[in-house]
């Protein structure tokens, strides 16, 4: 098999299992396990899976003093603020909706690439944005019945600190492995999510079987499994085809909710719900675009 659908592969495992990772909560949250335990179980226990696997490929995880703030920054603060405002979401909103919502992220990508990093705003990516917008305005509803407007928040909150992540994750994981980078993220999410878990009481561990299976699920498919085959097929495909092959992920969370939850959503949120992954890979498409204009242009003066 070529590298190519190799790649495609790995980024479709990885999609299904973030896309598994709200399903799984919503089974958690059944059986007692409170949103702050439960993040700091998975991060624990991710962490743990991480090291262990660097420790047996025998791959050093040593890190400068530098590395370790940018990654504390990367995971004690934004990582763990995207992770508690989407599974908070997911209390308030179906799980399908709150997939879709993080993934209007593009959007906010490219309004902070533009004030950050000065890219500019090509007219592909304001059509993109404009199509994602009006396709959450579909999903949404203009009346808004039936739907919390907390869990809506926490949902679109989730998609700016991931933007934010993004973005400042792009400049300070440079030169690290992949698997180096997730272990750290994981660890420092640990620690800033158990003391979370003590301002609501501590962790408690008194749920029942039902939530330990479910912390598996989103320990093992939705965060290591997810992460490692992401990254793997990074490197066989690239990040645009990657990123545009994710959009597979609240598809995924769309079908198992229906299947296994019950959800369900009418034709025009269906159609909305199009046009926001739609707009989402318009914007990454474009920014790869642009990237390859600018690549070739300093090749010509050179």
């Amino acid at each position: 098999m070529s590298p190519l659908y190799v790649g495609v592969l790995y980024v479709f495992v990885s999609a299904a299992g973030f896309g598994v990772m709200s399903i799984f909560a919503v089974y958690a949250y059944e059986a007692g396990v409170s949103v702050s335990t439960l993040l700091f179980l998975r991060f624990l226990f991710a962490s743990a899976l991480f090291f262990g696997w660097l420790a047996w490929r025998k791959e050093s995880f040593r890190i400068n003093r530098k590395q370790v703030l940018s990654l504390f920054c990367l995971g004690g603060i934004m990582y763990t603020l995207q992770s508690l405002s989407f599974f908070s979401a997911v209390q308030y909103i179906p799980t399908s909706m709150a997939a879709l919502l993080l993934y209007t992220f593009p959007v906010f990508v490219a309004i902070l690439s533009y004030f950050v990093d000065k890219e500019k705003l090509r007219k592909k990516t304001i059509i993109a944005m404009l199509i994602s917008l009006v396709g959450l305005g579909m999903v949404l509803g203009l009346s808004f019945g039936g739907i919390q407007p907390l869990g809506v928040g926490l949902a679109l909150l989730a998609a700016l600190f991931y933007s934010v992540y993004i973005v400042t994750g792009n400049r300070v994981v440079k030169g690290l492995s992949p698997f180096v980078t997730s272990a750290y993220i994981s660890l420092f999410a640990s620690l800033s999510t158990f003391l979370v878990a003590q301002k609501d009481g501590g962790v408690d561990l008194s749920f029942g079987v039902q939530g330990w299976w479910a912390l598996g699920g989103i320990v093992i498919f939705s965060t290591v499994v997810a992460i490692s085959t992401f990254f793997r097929g990074l490197q066989l495909i690239g990040s645009t085809k990657a990123s545009v092959l994710s959009t597979l992920e609240p598809v995924v969370t769309f079908a198992c909710s229906a299947l296994l939850l019950g959800e369900s959503f009418n034709w025009l949120q269906l159609l909305g719900g199009a046009a926001v992954l739609s707009g989402a890979v318009l914007i990454v498409s474009g920014k790869e675009e642009a990237a390859g204009q600018a690549e070739s242009a300093r090749t010509s003066v050179s």
